[in-house]
C-alpha cells in the first residue's frame, strides 16, 4: 500500500511539473503561432538547431551551470552540515541570533546583498571569477541547507553514536558508519535544494561574473525579454531539465526511511 502512494505522489509532482512545460514544449516546435490558434501553423526544429549550436552558447552555459551547482552544493555541506547540527543539537548563548541572521538571506533582496559585497570582492579580486560566482551564490544557499539539515538533526538522537564511540570507533567512523546514513535522506534532499537555487541565480552572476562567467539563466533571459519565443523555449526546456530530474530524486528520497525515523536497517 505504501508503494502505491508513493508512486501516486510521484506521478503527482511529476504532472504538476510538466503542466507550466507543456507550451514550452509546443513553442519549441514551432515557427508561426499566432492567437487564437491552438496549435502552431508552421512547425520547425529551427529553435532545436539553434540550442544546440556553438553560437547559442548553451552548451557552455550549461557546463558553467553545472560546475558552479556542484561546488556550491559541495561547500554548502561542509559549511552547512556541522552548523545545522550544532543549532539543531546544542544550546549556546546567541543561538536565537544565529538562527535569526540566517533567515536574512532570504528576506532581504539578493541584489541588495550582492552590491554591497560586489565592493568587497573588487578589493579580494574575486569579480570575473569562477569561485567569486560561487562564493556569492553561497549567500542565498547557505540558509537552506542549514534549515532543512537542523530539522533532519532535530529528530536525530545520538545513541548510536555514543554506543558506537563506546566500542572504540573514531570520529570518522562515527560519520561514516553511524551518522551519514542517518541523514542521508535529508542530506541528500537538502542538497538537491541547493543545487536548484545556485542553478537559477541571475542577479548575482550578472554582478559578480561580470559577463566573463556565462550561465544558462544568462543566456536565456535575453530571449525572454525579447520577441524570439520559440528560441526562449527551447532553451527554458533545457534550462528546467535539471530542476525536473531534481524533483523526481527528491520525491524517491522524501519516501524513504532513515535512522531517524527508525528504519536504520532499510538504508
Amino acid at each position: 500500500m505504501q508503494k502505491i502512494i508513493r508512486w501516486i505522489v510521484l506521478i503527482s509532482l511529476v504532472v504538476v511539473a510538466l503542466a507550466p512545460i507543456l507550451p514550452q514544449f509546443v513553442w519549441s516546435f514551432s515557427h508561426r503561432w499566432l492567437f487564437p490558434s491552438l496549435l502552431p501553423s508552421e512547425w520547425s526544429l529551427e529553435p532545436w538547431e539553434y540550442a544546440f549550436s556553438t553560437s547559442s552558447r548553451v552548451g557552455e552555459a550549461f557546463i558553467s551551470s553545472m560546475a558552479i551547482g556542484i561546488v556550491v552544493s559541495l561547500l554548502s555541506i561542509i559549511v552547512g552540515l556541522p552548523a545545522s547540527r550544532a543549532l539543531a543539537l546544542y544550546d549556546f548563548r546567541g543561538k536565537s541570533v544565529i538562527e535569526w541572521l540566517l533567515m536574512v538571506p532570504i528576506i532581504v533582496p539578493g541584489i541588495v546583498a550582492t552590491m554591497g559585497i560586489h565592493q568587497v570582492f573588487i578589493r579580494l579580486r574575486l569579480t570575473d571569477t569562477f569561485i567569486g560566482v560561487c562564493l556569492v551564490h553561497l549567500i542565498p544557499c547557505i540558509p537552506y541547507m542549514v534549515l532543512v539539515m537542523s530539522s533532519v538533526f532535530a529528530n536525530y538522537g545520538t545513541d548510536l553514536e555514543d554506543t558506537a564511540r563506546t566500542l572504540g570507533a573514531g570520529p570518522v567512523s562515527v560519520f561514516r558508519y553511524v551518522t551519514l546514513p542517518g541523514i542521508l535522506p535529508g542530506l541528500l534532499v537538502s542538497t538537491m535544494f541547493t543545487f536548484l537555487i545556485s542553478w537559477g541565480q541571475y542577479i548575482t552572476t550578472v554582478l559578480i561574473g561580470g559577463g566573463s562567467i556565462i550561465t544558462l539563466p544568462m543566456v536565456l533571459f535575453p530571449f525572454i525579454a525579447g520577441t524570439n519565443y520559440s528560441n526562449a523555449a527551447s532553451i527554458s526546456l533545457i534550462f528546467v531539465a535539471p530542476a525536473i530530474l531534481v524533483l523526481i530524486f527528491t520525491s524517491r528520497q522524501l519516501g524513504r526511511e532513515s535512522a531517524v525515523m527508525g528504519g536504520f536497517g532499510k538504508l
